[in-house]
């Protein structure tokens, strides 16, 4: 049994790009080495998930200031 302790992750909300992203690495190295529980496996999987969502939201919220900004060029 895995008596480690753990501490709660930040909130995926409160995540800026750089750390989502790094995070999400993170989680994806330790499933690929095999989580010790299918418990943890799952946890991780999860997480991932919400990282993976994070870094899309971020990357979107991106993709519109960049169409903004090109729409307001081309208005002039």
């Amino acid at each position: 049994m895995d008596t480690t302790p753990t501490s709660t992750p930040p909130d995926v909300s409160s995540l800026s790009y750089e750390q989502a992203r790094d995070e999400l690495v993170s989680v994806v190295s330790e499933l690929e080495q095999g989580a010790s529980t299918l418990e943890r496996s799952l946890a991780l999987w999860e997480r991932g998930e919400a990282l993976a969502r994070r870094c899309e939201e971020w990357l979107m919220g991106a993709r519109e200031r960049l169409e903004a900004a090109r729409r307001q060029v081309s208005a002039k």
